[in-house]
């Protein structure tokens, strides 16, 4: 009762009207950003819910067209799987520096990787390739492999995978991929649709 008392002004007060309104107005519009910012899809494992934010449109697109595509979703490498609340927390924490990256439009023409993430993606890395880390089988013809098969970055070797070489984001606009915010939308541009039409 004490809590109703500290937010909302005595039921006398003209305030009260007021203070009722905005309430409702900041929930409402927390709601609906909610929904425009297809927020729920971000619990899931799908990896179009990584297109949500345009700039991962060639991320996804170089992924799509990768090896890793038929083994991996973008959780499988990108957040960590020791326990459930650590994957979630990471990917809450994580969400949010990048929503607020590009809601400022602060985006750097390539992305990197920051040093917490990169640590996540080499433990799944070895966690997924393992067996191929740790065969001695490679120590005669990879130099320094046994010292340093599981210390040394896996793509210090493996540059592209499994995003290629595409990295900056100016090919956004080259870039076709399905958006799952404008899903009503076709993905096929206008003057391919047209010569397919005259066909």
């Amino acid at each position: 009762m004490n809590l109703k008392k500290n937010i909302l002004p005595d039921k006398k007060s003209r305030w009260r009207t007021v203070a009722v309104f905005l309430i409702a107005v900041i929930t409402g519009l927390g709601l609906f950003m909610a929904k425009e910012a297809e927020v729920v899809s971000y619990m899931s494992d799908n990896p179009q819910a990584c297109v949500n934010c345009h700039v991962m449109t060639p991320v996804y697109n170089s992924w799509m067209h990768s090896s890793h595509r038929e083994w991996a979703n973008c959780n499988d490498c990108h957040v960590p799987h020791n326990n459930t609340f650590n994957k979630y927390y990471f990917k809450a924490k994580d969400g949010l520096f990048h929503a607020s990256v590009f809601t400022l439009r602060a985006e750097p023409e390539v992305m990197f990787m920051r040093e917490e993430s990169q640590e996540v993606v080499q433990n799944n890395c070895i966690r997924c390739h393992v067996q191929q880390v740790t065969q001695t089988k490679y120590d005669g013809w990879i130099d320094d492999h046994a010292k340093n098969r599981t210390e040394r970055k896996c793509w210090s070797c493996h540059q592209e995978v499994p995003h290629g070489t595409v990295h900056g984001i100016s090919t956004i606009k080259n870039n076709i991929a399905p958006i799952p915010t404008d899903t009503e939308e076709t993905v096929i541009p206008d003057w391919l649709e047209k010569q397919i039409a005259d066909k």
